[in-house]
């Protein structure tokens, strides 16, 4: 099999390497933060009912921002129900994923919780059953200096200092059907314009995201965006894209090649931004606010079954249920750490990113109620990830043989990526072996950044590639030690199993 070869072009940059590019998510849904992120009564949980593991394990994925509180579940969210004495928060049902919401996690809380594990809180405004009043409320209550009603009410509540949350999502997927109060592209961009210029009187520093396509399938992924941002240009800074990916079948190959489905995603609404703001001074980037490995359709088929089994019966209303708790396998590791080589490379437009979700729900962290937590397969990339890339993101060139696919027709094999931190002189490489069958041998040339020494480097891969992690074999999956071979003029080479991601610094 012809080498791969991939060079680092320092003079060609694409851009800084975002910190919010390793942002998560925390959405009120299933065991997220009831049962994930907060358990009063856990041995380890703090005096507000957090559990410290799970903060531990946070901490240690390297997540930088957090988006709250939803999700579809912000839809329907009443911000004022989660704030002030627990003992008289109301408890509502969540329409969004039929639950009970207890309340007794909150805006306060939550705030308090991300400052502890040093998360930048990314805030979610309900635009499906509210509107522009509701969001300057929520915003003067987050954000506001005592001495305003609002404001006032957070310091009586024990927040005395603004939670000064910078970045706002105004509202989720309202093009979807299955959104409470979903809208039409025309009357959510004028919404979004309304709220956007009203919260930006209060503070013309926000950084305001508007809800882009729920996903690339939808039937007006791309007429919807265009639409949204002729109505909100002047007063929105990003623009938001979802992405979830599944294998279908015993289709690895193309699963393992979705990366070109992101690609494809990012470019196509990368020109419709170009388009709308053509001639404009102004600047939209995008935020990639949630992605994931998810196998929606089964999920999707069980829903639809229960509903079918017993119809005009009621179903009920459980309090935190076990939803969407996958075990990810090694494939969906690797296919995780190739999406994030996918939105560095695109960081020129790609601002702020979410891994959907934190704990429990499609996430990589799991509990156990009262008992442990551990890392799952996809934990692993994201954590190297975010703690390696540093600096710049190069143009990296890469020549690959190329891999078959049913979905994509030939892919190239190896794809990678270079990050550069010019001060300490140190450079990161992320790879990834999209083949199914072959090994790789990839030639690695960092001569033009004169480095000489590897630091360290990390091989994700697994013969099994169906192999999870558990409470039982919490570190069933987990990177191996790598060697790398250092060649003359500057070259490592680094032998990559069939189904394999790698990371590797170096320094000089």
């Amino acid at each position: 099999m012809r080498r791969t070869t991939v060079t680092a072009v320092p003079q060609d940059q694409v851009a800084p390497v975002h910190r919010r590019l390793f942002g998560s998510f925390v959405e009120h849904m299933g065991r997220c933060v009831y049962g994930g992120i907060y358990e009063p009564g856990h041995p380890t949980a703090d005096a507000d009912g957090f559990r410290g593991d799970v903060a531990a394990l946070v901490r240690e994925l390297g997540v930088t921002t957090v988006r709250y509180p939803g999700g579809n579940f912000v839809s329907g969210y009443r911000w004022d129900d989660g704030v002030g004495p627990r003992e008289q928060r109301p408890v509502r049902r969540d329409l969004a994923w039929h639950s009970i919401e207890t309340n007794q996690v909150g805006l306060d809380e939550f705030a308090g919780w991300a400052r502890d594990n040093d998360l930048e809180l990314m805030l979610a405004v309900n635009l499906g059953t509210r509107g522009v009043l509701e969001a300057l409320d929520l915003l003067e209550y987050t954000n506001g200096e005592p001495g305003t009603t609002l404001a006032d009410q957070r310091v009586a509540h024990g927040s005395p200092r603004p939670h000064d949350v910078r970045i706002w999502c105004l509202g989720n997927e309202m093009d979807g059907p299955w959104q409470i109060g979903h809208l039409s592209a025309h009357d959510y961009g004028t919404l979004a314009a309304r709220t956007a210029a009203a919260m930006k009187r209060a503070d013309s520093a926000l950084e305001l995201v508007a809800c882009g396509s729920s996903n690339a399938q939808m039937p007006t992924f791309g007429a919807w965006e265009r639409t949204v941002l002729e109505q909100a240009w002047d007063h929105v800074d990003l623009i938001s894209l979802h992405a979830y990916y599944e294998q279908t079948g015993d289709d690895l190959a193309s699963f393992l090649a979705s990366g070109r489905d992101m690609d494809h995603f990012i470019d196509t609404v990368v020109a419709t931004v170009d388009h709308v703001g053509r001639g404009s001074a102004h600047q939209v980037h995008l935020s990639f606010d949630e992605w994931n490995v998810w196998r929606q359709t089964a999920f999707n088929d069980a829903e639809q079954a229960a509903i079918a089994a017993e119809p005009g019966t009621p179903r009920p209303w459980p309090a935190a249920p076990h939803l969407l708790e996958e075990d990810y396998r090694a494939a969906d590791a690797v296919l995780v750490g190739s999406l994030l080589i996918t939105l560095l490379r695109h960081a020129d437009r790609v601002h702020a990113a979410s891994l959907a979700q934190l704990v429990n729900v499609i996430a990589p962290i799991r509990t156990e109620p009262g008992g442990p937590a551990w890392r799952q397969s996809t934990f692993h990339p994201f954590a190297l990830t975010a703690r390696l890339a540093r600096g710049v993101v190069l143009r990296t060139r890469t020549d690959s043989p190329t891999t078959p696919t049913t979905r994509f027709g030939e892919v190239s094999a190896v794809d990678a990526v270079i990050t550069w931190d010019e001060e300490p002189g140190t450079a990161t490489v992320l790879l990834v072996n999209r083949g199914t069958q072959h090994p790789a041998t990839v030639d690695v040339d960092l001569s033009a950044l004169g480095t000489t020494r590897v630091l360290e480097s990390h091989l994700l891969h697994e013969d099994d590639v169906e192999a999870t992690n558990s409470a039982a074999r919490p570190d069933r999956v987990s990177p191996h030690a790598l060697t790398v071979h250092p060649l003359p003029d500057g070259v490592l080479r680094v032998e990559l199993p069939p189904v394999s991601w790698a990371a590797v610094a170096v320094g000089r």
